[in-house]
This record gives structure tokens, C-alpha cells and sequence, in this order.
């Protein structure tokens, strides 16, 4: 008489304890995916510190934005072979607004103090809502061979 009603108990234990190991509660936050502090980029430009190969990649240690996240179009400091260098977002993996497009890679172009770009060419294409936004930034669309 105990038996069965040792093995409901203990059926009822197991199955409270399954619903606890199936119930996960974590978030992933729009943070988690943009580019920020630590971010590892790919440089996409012909610029001669950019595209020599070394053995860490370029990293983002400063975003220039009141919240810290860079989308496109905003400005970063990166650290690249021992030196620090500004650089433009042209690209990122997060997904953003609506017909915006989203790339495999986290993408800038290296750029000088006062907007210019370091390098003659972009090797990937932009995306066309740069047109768009403020900021002067006709030197870089004017170097970019395509548009998305």
C-alpha cells in the first residue's frame, strides 16, 4: 500500500522539478548585439593600417554617444595596432529600424581628426540612409562604390 503511493509522490517530485529545468527566464538586450565598448570590428577600407594583417583585431574603445551604443553613422575610437584611431559605422550585425539592412560583420572605415577618410575606397557596400543623416559625410559616400 505504501509503494504506490511512494512512486505518486515521487512522480509528482520529478515532474516539478522537470518544469523548473525546461523554464528558463533570461533576456537578451538591444545592447548585447550593437557596438560598443570591446567590440570587435572589421576595417573596410584600403587604408594601409587597416588592411595589413596582425594578430589582434581592431577593437572599439570609445563610442561617441550619450548612451554608449554606436549605430551607423556614428563616430568610434578604436584600438588598432598599438594606436588609437577614429573610425565611422558603416555597418552593424544588430537589426535596427525598418528596411535598414543588417550585415554579417560590424563595419567601419578608418577616419581622420577632422571627418575626412583615411582610405581611397570602401570594399563593401553603404547603406543609403547615410544620404540622409547629419553630418558631413560626402567624402565618405562620394569613395563608396555601392549602395544597399
Amino acid at each position: 500500500m505504501a509503494l504506490p503511493q511512494f512512486s505518486r509522490s515521487l512522480t509528482g517530485l520529478l515532474v516539478d522539478a522537470s518544469s523548473i529545468v525546461h523554464h528558463r527566464t533570461f533576456s537578451v538586450s538591444a545592447v548585447a548585439a550593437a557596438i560598443q565598448k570591446l567590440t570587435r570590428v572589421r576595417v573596410v577600407d584600403n587604408s594601409t593600417l587597416g588592411n595589413t594583417p596582425f594578430h589582434r583585431p581592431p577593437r572599439v574603445i570609445h563610442v561617441y554617444t550619450k548612451n554608449g551604443v554606436g549605430k551607423v553613422g556614428d563616430r568610434v575610437l578604436l584600438a588598432i595596432k598599438g594606436q588609437k584611431k577614429k573610425a565611422l559605422i558603416v555597418g552593424h550585425k544588430m537589426p535596427g529600424e525598418r528596411m535598414t539592412p543588417r550585415f554579417d560583420s560590424n563595419n567601419v572605415i578608418l577616419i581622420e581628426d577632422n571627418g575626412n577618410p583615411t582610405g581611397t575606397r570602401i570594399k563593401v557596400p553603404v547603406p543609403t540612409h547615410l544620404r540622409n543623416m547629419e553630418g558631413d559625410y560626402s567624402k565618405v559616400l562620394a569613395i563608396a562604390g555601392t549602395f544597399v
